[in-house]
């Protein structure tokens, strides 16, 4: 396994972070064990999760991941070997009453956290992240900006660093982050912390994989230049950048088929550029999922590469890429795919 800090912290982390949100749905708890324990075997020492898994949302399930993070944090006592990441729901892309309807308000934050706190039992969290903007600004299927809904919002990103700021000095959170946000907030979320000595943000964790590489635009560069992780999650695209598809295997359970209302990579530019890709793992001597994975390895922004599986022999060969370095002409080639068709699921 390949080790780095989470920006601007003394926290080390593998190169590989396990997710986890098909653990309470798509496995069960037993299941859930068997990967934490095989995933932390192979050195991976980060487990990503939020208070909304699984998905799809439900509200029999919802915090059921966290449950079994819990569980087995309780049984092997591995608390201090994980850095724990999880998540508050934002507002505008769930509004599930169930959970809660307050935004980004202290109350939210007071019943997500301890929420959390209870589900994992743990007393601290290593990473809180936001789970969206709470504005209307970034949604998935959607490219570019509609400014008419800015009248919706006020801007509130001084007052929720405050609120965070709170937490980290009591000890039940050490770190920030962002997930599913914009360059724009990104940067203000800096500013903030800059100017008013308030907790800054370390990492950014947005979809980030060979059929959307909108991260490139915009927060790479901020990534970069202000040090901040890129933490991509579905870099198989819910699993269409994988052999079983092309190749006919049982895809039954497979997410895309399962949960339609998510499958932002049906589309038909998505499948060609699969197909495209796939034919190049293959010419390579390897799966199209081993190679989609190393090259986000690769890049020089990204800090942990966010995996999930929801079987055992998936979730080796997502770990092992890790050992897989991709040349210089096979990275050329990727970017040639990309360039005549790219971001084909935004």
């Amino acid at each position: 396994m390949e080790y780095t800090n989470l920006p601007t912290t003394s926290i080390k982390v593998s190169k590989i972070c396990l997710g986890t949100m098909n653990m309470g749905k798509q496995n069960n708890e037993a299941e859930g064990h068997e990967q934490m324990d095989y995933a932390i075997g192979q050195g991976v020492n980060f487990f990503d999760t939020a208070e909304l898994y699984a998905i799809p949302i439900e509200k029999e399930t919802q915090g059921s991941t966290e449950n079994i993070i819990g569980t087995w944090l309780k049984k092997t006592g591995n608390r201090d070997k994980i850095v724990l990441a999880s998540k508050i729901v934002g507002p505008p892309i769930v509004n599930k009453h169930y959970i809660r309807d307050t935004g980004y308000s202290k109350e939210s934050f007071e019943d997500a956290l301890h929420s959390s706190l209870k589900r994992l039992q743990t007393d601290y969290i290593d990473l809180y992240q936001l789970h969206w903007p709470d504005r209307q600004t970034n949604f998935f299927g959607k490219r570019g900006y509609n400014h008419a809904d800015a009248s919706e919002w006020d801007d509130n990103i001084n007052e929720i660093l405050h609120i965070l700021y709170g937490y980290v000095k009591e000890g039940k959170i050490r770190h920030i982050g962002l997930s599913n946000d914009v360059p724009w907030s990104t940067m203000r979320y800096l500013e903030e912390a800059k100017y008013r000595n308030l907790p800054r943000i370390v990492s950014v964790q947005n979809p980030y994989n060979l059929l959307n590489r909108t991260y490139e635009a915009g927060l790479a560069e901020i990534s970069l230049r202000e040090n901040i992780g890129c933490l991509p999650y579905s870099p198989l695209g819910f699993g269409r950048l994988s052999n079983k598809f092309i190749e006919g295997h049982d895809v039954s359970k497979a997410r895309i088929n399962l949960f339609p209302n998510m499958a932002r990579y049906n589309g038909e530019n998505s499948l060609r550029a699969t197909q495209m890709y796939y034919d190049l793992a293959r010419e390579n001597g390897m799966s199209l999922a081993t190679m989609a994975l190393a090259f986000i390895n690769q890049q020089s922004f990204v800090t942990s590469n966010i995996i999930g599986a929801t079987t055992m022999k998936q979730l080796k060969e997502n770990i092992d890429s890790i050992n897989v370095t991709l040349s210089d002409e096979l990275i050329a080639s990727i970017n040639d795919i990309h360039e005549l068709i790219p971001n084909p699921a935004p």
